[in-house]
C-alpha cells in the first residue's frame, strides 16, 4: 500500500479493525491490540499517528526500532508471520509510518496470546480474553486431546471391558464391510488401538462407554434440569 492508501485508511478514525498509536513508545499496548485482532476479526495497527487529531507524524525508524518490533512480535503465540511496512511521511522528512496487518481468527484454530496472556476485541476496545472463552477455543483447536471420550478412564484396564461385546462389534463391522476380516483374530489391545479406544495404551472413556462391564460407573450419570418458559429468560 502507498502513503495515500494509508492516509485514506487513517481518515476513517479508529474502529474495531484499526488501531492508531503515536509511536512505538506504545509498542506493548499495540501488541495487546495485535493479539486481540488475531483473536477476533483482524485489523490494522499503525504507529506514527496522533489518535485524537488523526495527524500523521510518523517517527524515526532505526535498527533498534526494528529489533524492538521484531522482539515484540516474537512474543505472539502461536508464531505469526507479519509484514511490517515502513512508509515515508512526505511532510515529515526522515519520519515513517509503521504499519502492520493481522488476519482474523479462524474457527478451530488455537487462540493467540501475547507474552502469555490472550486478548480479544469488544467493539473498538482491547480486553483480556475471559478464561472460559480461552479454554473453549483451546478445546476446539485440539478436540482429540480435550474431548471427554479421548481421556484415559482412570482405574480401568482392558480386563474391565467386555471382550464378548468387542468381538461382537468387530464381527458386525466385518459383515458390513467396514472392518478388515483380519481384525477377527487380532489381540484385543490392537483392535482397541485401531478404533482409537486406547489413550497412551490405556482404555479411554470412549472404550468404557462402549464396552465397560460396570454400567453403574458415576462417569455415566446424567444431570438434568427443567426450566420454566420457552426462552432463555
Amino acid at each position: 500500500m502507498t502513503f495515500e492508501d494509508y492516509k485514506r485508511l487513517i481518515a476513517g478514525d479508529e474502529h474495531r479493525i484499526l488501531e492508531l498509536k503515536k509511536s512505538t513508545g506504545e509498542l506493548i499496548d499495540g501488541m495487546h491490540t495485535a493479539c486481540a485482532f488475531l483473536n477476533t476479526d483482524g485489523g490494522w495497527l499503525i504507529f506514527g499517528v496522533t489518535p485524537t487529531s488523526l495527524k500523521i507524524v510518523g517517527q524515526q525508524v532505526t535498527d533498534t526500532t526494528q529489533r524492538e518490533i521484531a522482539n515484540a512480535l516474537s512474543k505472539l503465540e502461536p508464531a505469526v508471520n507479519v509484514f511490517v511496512d515502513y512508509v515515508e511521511v512526505p511532510d515529515s522528512k526522515g519520519n515513517k509510518l509503521i504499519c502492520m496487518h493481522f488476519d482474523g481468527y479462524t474457527f478451530g484454530c488455537r487462540p493467540y496470546t501475547y507474552d502469555g496472556r490472550p486478548y480479544y476485541k469488544v467493539e473498538s476496545t482491547t480486553r483480556v480474553m475471559p478464561r472460559e472463552m480461552f479454554e473453549e477455543r483451546l478445546r476446539m483447536s485440539r478436540p482429540s486431546f480435550y474431548s471427554w471420550e479421548q481421556q484415559i478412564a482412570s482405574g480401568i484396564s482392558v480386563s474391565d471391558l467386555s471382550e464378548q461385546r468387542i468381538r461382537g462389534a468387530i464381527r458386525l463391522g466385518v459383515e458390513g464391510g467396514r472392518i478388515n476380516p483380519s481384525a477377527m483374530t487380532e489381540p484385543i489391545e490392537m483392535v482397541l488401538d485401531k478404533l482409537r479406544l486406547l489413550s497412551d495404551g490405556k482404555p479411554n472413556n470412549g472404550a468404557l462407554a462402549l464396552f465397560g462391564t460396570n454400567i453403574n460407573d458415576t462417569r455415566f450419570n446424567l444431570r438434568m434440569a427443567r426450566f420454566r418458559g420457552s426462552d432463555k429468560n
